[in-house]
């Protein structure tokens, strides 16, 4: 990449000059050396790239400067199934499946294909104009777009107004406001300042949600009906809320969309893209794919259209672009007692000057990303490994990588990993520490009587939970409202102060202005808890033989900006590997959905999270199979709940792999299979029985009317009856190498297509 140092110029978004007046105007700046310098090693590159770009076409403002990328852009490849494939073996005999017996199922297995398998169709255009991600976080969400003429820039959102006083909002508090008959009212700062401002009374009617994703995750059985809870204590439908959250962000990214672009956009030239934790089962991504459909992101018939992508490959994508200058590494820092070696700076001052530098550049809502890999990659060789730990509000997703040389593409060495580890752990011992000095009755009778107060005490304590660092002498204040003060009092009969003695808790003082004070200790106390089950979670991650030798460990996500946490994590690990943490690091997931969603295919190899299989019925063997699973159907024996294994967990699978199974109806004029889907966390297993063995959902088939064949005999109720012993053939294919899973099925006899669906949410 080359970068010019200018003068940074100022153009309103809606009203940027056209491209080649931007650059006559830039240039007239440069020293005619320099000018000269730079063109020439601009052609030097097209040259060996061999491709003709005009430097006016990569050629982008920002306002600390400009950066020029000359390169080609990579065609995505997409994926299609092969029709054609013939069955192997001519004998197809097994007549019935342990649903067919127990009538919740009505299939018959035929003998299935070998599996998994490759197929790739050939290369085509992409049918999107723009890409727009959506970063749902725990915390705070946001998005950004691209434009698939100029895939290089990565637009960010607007700026949005409101926020707390030195805090960095690039992204929005993923916080939304109905009314109290439940119409959306606002999100992010708008929703959390009026709630804020709302007289108290009043504010019990209102409906305020905050951290609202963490639900989704710790939901064992979620599906369509799981409801939220707001402050207030009234309950939504989940699905609901999620669909209010990003119809907002819809609205807003496609006004921004249109602004900047040159033409007319329709809503199918769109494809977005929607983040969530790698440790979410499909369950909870068919959620928000769910809400996604709610909301008017895309049509159900055009899933296509969207993309779900896991935060931590998103970030992962990401890094691959990086350079030296766009990131921070820890093993370069040693670090004595909280100070550098020498002994005179504190810890952390790095950072804060790193976090100055992003405030900086964030003024420009524009980033250039390189066409290739950064130059951190230029040290890793073939086989070098390394490990991307994505440190959120909510959860901590752990992946491991794999680039692929010459290629650039990735591949996954150990199925993701993680848990519910991220900042809001923090925020829980807060609020477990204010039961411990107030009492938890009081604490639970001040958050349904002062809900915006309980807000506002909670946004205190985050803006001070975002200073805390390991080297700070002083302690740190929090603010508590007067209506906490006043409500103590009126319940308690007593002031704060009074019980802040009688709790005994020496880590936290009072302040005479109506402050809380919490010493390093009580800091430490708050944080210790989350931040030892990361650094654990990733140390048992590395001493995997799978994940051994480990060259690198990215650091990303909001609570990675934490100098408690960059600690503890060098402390623990800084001599295993090098620890990297991009400038950016709490947009460094957002960037990576951009470019997921420009080229989906950059991942080559996932692992399998679990086991999946279905139920079948095989012929019984005395003395290998039980009893109590015999069963006898028209005068053969069958062992039920055979489970057929399609993949296993951790096993490679990849982009474009695709098990098969053939089925058949077990009844003339049947219009519909439901095959149930079981999943397990090891991989033996035998019957569908077993224990650790779930039902995690169905797919279901629904059959067209049978085409009839010269010499079909008809009469038959529900349609035709083909003629001669050969029995119908629905081939049904799925694949496990995306992000998701995915079905299709297509009627052999008549080469037409069967409807087929996946569901994880109705059970």
């Amino acid at each position: 990449m080359l970068a010019l140092s200018l003068q940074p110029k100022e153009f309103p978004v809606s009203e940027c000059p056209p491209r080649s007046q931007i650059l006559t105007e830039v240039m007239e700046e440069l020293v005619c050396t320099a000018a000269d310098r730079m063109r020439m090693e601009a052609e030097e590159k097209l040259q060996s790239l061999g491709k003709h770009l005009t430097v006016q076409k990569k050629n982008y403002r920002k306002k600390n400067g400009l950066e020029v990328i000359l390169a080609p852009v990579k065609m995505a490849e997409e994926v299609q199934l092969d029709s054609n494939l013939q069955i192997p073996g001519g004998s197809l005999s097994i007549p019935s499946s342990p649903a067919t017996a127990r009538n919740d199922c009505s299939i018959a297995p035929l003998t299935p294909s070998p599996s998994p398998r490759v197929e790739v169709r050939p290369r085509m255009a992409c049918p999107f104009s723009v890409v727009v991600a959506i970063d749902f976080g725990t915390t705070s969400s946001g998005y950004a777009f691209s434009f698939m003429q100029d895939s290089e820039a990565i637009h960010m959102m607007k700026r949005w107004e409101g926020g707390d006083p030195g805090v960095a909002n690039q992204k929005s508090p993923t916080c939304l406001l109905l009314t109290p008959d439940l119409r959306f009212h606002s999100f992010g700062f708008a929703a959390r300042d009026f709630y804020h401002d709302l007289d108290p009374e009043e504010a019990q009617h209102w409906l305020y949600f905050d951290k609202f994703k963490m639900k989704i995750h710790s939901t064992s059985d979620l599906t369509m009906e799981t409801e939220l809870e707001a402050v207030n204590g009234r309950k939504v439908r989940a699905i609901e809320v999620f669909a209010h959250a990003l119809r907002f962000f819809r609205e807003h990214a496609l006004k921004e969309v249109k602004d900047q672009s040159s033409s007319v956009l329709e809503g199918e030239e769109i494809r977005w893209v929607i983040t969530v934790p790698a440790v979410w089962r499909q369950p909870a991504k068919q959620f928000m794919r769910e809400a996604a459909y709610l909301a008017g992101l895309v049509p159900p018939d055009c899933p296509e259209q969207l993309l779900i992508a896991l935060e931590p490959e998103a970030a992962s994508i990401y890094c691959r672009k990086l350079r030296l200058h766009q990131v921070i590494d820890l093993s370069l820092q040693p670090i004595t007692n909280g100070l550098d070696l020498d002994g005179t700076r504190p810890f952390d001052s790095s950072f804060r000057q790193a976090r100055e530098q992003l405030r900086r550049s964030r003024h420009s809502r524009t980033f250039l990303v390189e066409s290739g890999t950064g130059e951190l990659w230029s040290e890793l060789q073939t086989g070098d490994r390394y490990v991307v730990a994505d440190c959120g509000g909510g959860t901590v997703d752990l992946t491991v990588h794999q680039i692929e040389q010459p290629q650039g593409t990735l591949k996954e060495l150990y199925k993701a990993s993680g848990g519910p580890y991220g900042a809001v752990g923090v925020d829980l011992a807060f609020e477990a520490m204010l039961c411990q000095i107030f009492g938890e009755d009081f604490i639970q009778s001040f958050k349904a009587k002062r809900p915006a107060a309980w807000v506002d005490l909670m946004i205190a304590f985050e803006a001070r939970k975002r200073t805390a660092s390991p080297g700070r002498a002083n302690a740190l204040n929090i603010s508590l409202p007067f209506s906490f003060i006043d409500f103590y009092k009126r319940h308690r009969g007593q002031s704060v102060e009074a019980a802040l003695r009688r709790s005994n808790m020496n880590i936290v003082k009072w302040s005479s202005q109506g402050m809380l004070r919490l010493t390093q200790e009580a800091m430490n106390e708050l944080f210790q808890p989350t931040i030892s089950n990361i650094v654990r979670h990733i140390e048992e991650l590395m001493g995997k033989p799978e994940v051994r030798c480990v060259r690198f460990l990215f650091l990303v996500g909001g609570f990675a900006e934490s100098p408690m946490l960059q600690k503890a994590v060098q402390k623990a690990l800084g001599r295993t590997c090098r620890i990297i943490i991009p400038h950016d690091v709490g947009l460094t997931i957002l960037k990576g959905a951009v470019l997921f969603g420009l080229d989906p295919t950059v991942v080559r190899v996932r692992r399998c999270p679990v086991t999946y299989g279905v139920g079948v019925l095989n012929r019984f063997v005395e003395g290998r199979h039980p009893r109590d699973k015999l069963l006898i159907k028209d005068g053969r024996e069958w062992c039920t709940d055979i489970f057929d294994r399609f993949v296993s967990i951790d096993q490679s699978v990849a982009l474009g792999e695709v098990v098969r199974r053939s089925y058949t109806p077990a009844r003339v004029g049947q219009r519909k299979i439901i095959i149930n889907i079981y999943c397990s966390a090891t991989d033996d297993v035998t019957y569908i029985s077993d224990p650790g063995v779930r039902k995690c959902g169905t797919i279901t088939l629904d059959l067209p009317e049978p085409l009839v064949p010269p010499g079909a005999v008809g009469g038959a109720e529900g349609g035709a009856v083909v003629a001669g012993p050969e029995r119908r053939e629905i081939r049904a294919t799925m694949q496990f190498g995306d992000t998701e899973i995915k079905v299709t099925a297509i009627d052999v006899m008549s080469n037409r297509s069967v409807r087929a669906s996946i569901d994880f949410l109705s059970n």
